[in-house]
């Protein structure tokens, strides 16, 4: 099996969809590549792109600043991925093909670092991981079995950034809380 390093520099080289020809960068994760926790969000926007790191902008300051608050932990301490590796034009939605390119990466991402709780953040991410064709609304809330781990879908730090507003913000926090007390059930040390 390679390593996450190994994979990486695959990811880097990567032509599979037309994707990879409109990046500046592979947004392939960043993190403790051993952590318990580990969210997966949609793709690379314009800012992920330049700096080939996933969130790093508005939603990536949002979501630093609601781990530490409602989970207690740094960026550093989680692993953080997209469902697609290259940003799609103007921010577009990933289309089918294109997630079915990136899919075989983001699996072994999820085997390598190995977590205890998975965090999606928006549709394509939950959608993908739980198969199914429901959307955030109805998903979040509630935390799912995903093989022997624990998955709790939320929504996208943009959400709330767009107007989403208290509520969706109100509904991150609980579903973070969520995810926190996953990781205890899973024996993980707050």
């Amino acid at each position: 099996m390679a390593t996450l390093v190994e994979l990486e520099r695959e990811a880097h080289v990567c032509v599979r969809c037309p994707l990879s020809a409109g990046r500046t960068n592979v947004v392939f994760g960043v993190g403790d590549p051993n952590a318990s926790l580990m969210l997966v969000g949609e793709g690379p926007g314009r800012d992920e792109d330049l700096a080939g790191e996933p969130f790093v902008g508005r939603s990536g300051q949002l979501l630093d600043r609601l781990l530490r608050q409602e989970v207690g932990l740094e960026r550093r301490q989680v692993y953080i991925a997209n469902v697609v590796k290259c940003r799609p034009p103007g921010n577009r939605d990933p289309r089918p093909e294109e997630i079915a390119s990136c899919r075989p990466y983001l699996e072994a991402q999820i085997g390598m670092v190995g977590p205890d709780v998975l965090v999606t953040l928006g549709n394509f991410a939950s959608r993908l991981l739980l198969d199914t064709s429901e959307g955030i609304r109805r998903l979040r809330g509630r935390t799912y079995r995903f093989g022997e781990r624990s998955l709790v879908p939320t929504y996208h730090p943009a959400a709330a950034l767009r107007g989403g507003g208290g509520e969706v913000l109100a509904e991150m926090r609980a579903d973070l809380v969520r995810a926190k007390r996953a990781l205890a059930a899973a024996g993980v040390p707050a």
